[in-house]
């Protein structure tokens, strides 16, 4: 069953840190991390040693707060 997974962290950088919360449907949570490390590298060009993760939870539906995942669980 897919389940819904929302990860806090931040992304160490030269200036200041910059924190993020993002939100992926996933089988397991070592695969929503997976994705996470995809897109931060590919949009921001960041390495996997710079992203420090904090918290990984596994969410409900209606706790879902990404309009594109909230369009995407209403279509099932």
């Amino acid at each position: 069953m897919i389940k819904i997974y929302r990860i806090s962290g931040k992304i160490l950088s030269k200036e200041e840190p910059m924190f993020f919360r993002k939100e992926y449907r996933a089988l397991k949570k070592e695969d929503a991390l997976e994705y996470l490390y995809s897109e931060m590298g590919s949009k921001h060009h960041v390495k996997r040693t710079l992203i420090k993760i904090e918290k990984i939870e596994e969410i409900s539906e209606d706790e879902v707060t990404d309009p594109i995942l909230q369009s995407i669980i209403r279509m099932y």
